[in-house]
């Protein structure tokens, strides 16, 4: 049996089930860790399946590819999945001990639950248009969500966010249009078949580029970036967790799908923009954390950095380098999660994420300050933790590429992320609290429900032990993957077979 359409149905029935007990508020909430737990449960079935079988493919109402729509994963699609059922049970827990009641009778969950069936649906779509489709349900579903609680900032953020981002669909779906003109389908393997009959190579290069743009905004890539640092900080702490963690890795995933199995005809052209592309993303990303002195800011930027990375790993386009890219998306989705998490329970304790105004979690908060340690080790790089052996792998395609300057960028990048992660250390967990001014009232700290958001930070936090620790079968996984995406004839074949 496949298991390619669980991942969509289970986070929209959970939705479902949400909205039928609108009035419940501990419904709800048991629905959330229920749904997300069967949805982990779930990715892991269909990692299995994919590890035995290849690749999974289901034609929906039974109509053989190119006619209907179909859904396909090989491992690229089953890792994905797979960490949208991990990301998505943490922020459940997590959302369990922080979320306010007012968010929850507002519908936070059912659009917890639409945002992750809209994720898990982009990443095993076969069909061009419906990537679009599940683009626009992320889209709806994350900009309820930055709304959600109607504070000013917030709204200002929500705007800028969806503003580009409509920009991005825009783009989408008219490179989609032209590209349907061109070879008179939407599936991708049909497409990938086709592309290379077309005589207008220039037209081809023009609709690779437009894809490039969609799919570079939404994954916050250099130039258009602003919105992410503009809108990322503004909404619930779970919120921008799930955001940081999920949203801008499906344009990541994009980008690698299209420019491996479908824009494969002149990478000398399109490769080389994604090289640049990589290179000025990490350095704008890093550069702007920087510059940064708010906890959430200088987290938001950071993943604009290390977006830069993973595109590295695909317009160096060799096996090599897409093995880092795809072992750097693993990492990264756990790491920048984390990270988000700690920044909540801090707010919880003191009210505000600026450094300025944090201190003194070391000798207060152990635990707290072990579980910041372990993530910000890890995005740095420093071993044994993930964030080393991506860098590693990513760094040391570069070399075997002689690309030396986006090569001496990354390394770049790498220190200036450890003077952030340092730089947060220092202001929130080593020195001492600042005293109150004169008549400022500091809130108390609330430590209800922390339980649960520790329990969520923990499980992450293990996991890029865990991957740091067994770098070996994380990297056999993004071997397969890369190998899937370098030799794309597999998964043609696994598509259209039986076509008619």
């Amino acid at each position: 049996m496949s298991l390619a359409a669980l991942p969509i149905l289970v986070p929209l029935a959970a939705g479902a089930l949400s909205v039928a007990f609108w009035r419940s508020v501990a419904a709800q909430r048991a629905i959330a860790l229920a749904g997300t737990l069967i949805l982990l449960f779930v990715s892991i079935l269909l990692m299995q399946q994919v590890h035995s079988e290849g690749f999974v493919v289901l034609h929906m109402g039974g109509w053989q590819a190119p006619l209907g729509i179909t859904l396909a994963v090989d491992m690229l699609g089953a890792i994905m999945v797979l960490l949208t059922g991990i990301t998505g049970l943490a922020i459940a827990l997590f959302s369990l001990g922080d979320t306010p009641e007012r968010h929850e009778k507002f519908g936070y969950y059912p659009l917890m639950h639409l945002l992750l069936a809209g994720v898990a649906g982009s990443f095993v779509t076969g069909d061009i248009f419906n990537l679009y489709v599940w683009f626009e349900v992320m889209l709806i579903a994350s900009f309820a969500l930055l709304t959600l609680g109607g504070e000013r900032a917030q709204m200002e953020g929500a705007i800028k966010y969806v503003t580009l981002n409509l920009f991005s669909s825009a783009i989408f779906l008219s490179a989609v249009g032209i590209l349907y003109g061109l070879v008179g389908t939407l599936n991708m393997a049909d497409i990938a078949q086709k592309l290379g009959q077309v005589e207008d190579t220039g037209m081809v290069n023009v609709v690779a580029v437009m894809f490039m743009v969609a799919f570079g905004i939404k994954a916050s890539a250099f130039p258009l970036f602003f919105w992410l640092p503009a809108s990322y900080h503004t909404p619930l702490v779970g919120v921008s967790a799930l955001f940081a963690g999920l949203l801008t890795k499906v344009g990541v995933y994009s980008l690698f799908r299209m420019f491996t199995v479908v824009f494969d005809h002149d990478v000398a052209y399109t490769h080389t923009i994604l090289l640049w592309v990589a290179a000025l993303t990490m350095l704008s990303g890093v550069l702007g954390a920087a510059a940064q002195f708010e906890f959430r800011r200088i987290l938001s930027f950071h993943i604009i950095s290390q977006i830069g990375y993973m595109i590295l790993g695909l317009a160096l386009y060799t096996p090599l380098a897409i093995i880092g890219g795809v072992f750097y998306i693993m990492h990264h989705i756990i790491v920048k999660t984390t990270l988000f998490l700690v920044s909540g329970v801090t707010y919880r304790l003191t009210g505000t994420h600026e450094l300025s105004e944090l201190g003194g979690f070391y000798r207060e908060r152990p635990m707290l300050s072990v579980l910041f340690l372990i993530p910000a080790f890890s995005l740095a790089g420093m071993p044994p933790l993930s964030g080393f052996f991506a860098k590693l792998i990513v760094i040391r395609a570069g070399i075997e590429a002689e690309a030396w300057t986006v090569t001496a960028v990354a390394l770049l990048v790498g220190l200036l992320t450890l003077y952030s992660m340092v730089k947060i250390w220092a202001e929130v967990f080593w020195k001492a609290r600042p005293e109150a001014e004169d008549g400022v009232q500091r809130p108390e700290p609330r430590t209800e429900g922390l339980v649960w958001m520790y329990v969520a930070i923990t499980g992450l936090a293990a996991c890029t032990i865990f991957i740091g620790l067994n770098g070996q079968p994380i990297y056999n996984l993004a071997e397969v993957a890369a190998e899937q995406l370098m030799q794309p004839q597999g998964y043609i074949d696994a598509v259209l077979e039986g076509r008619p």
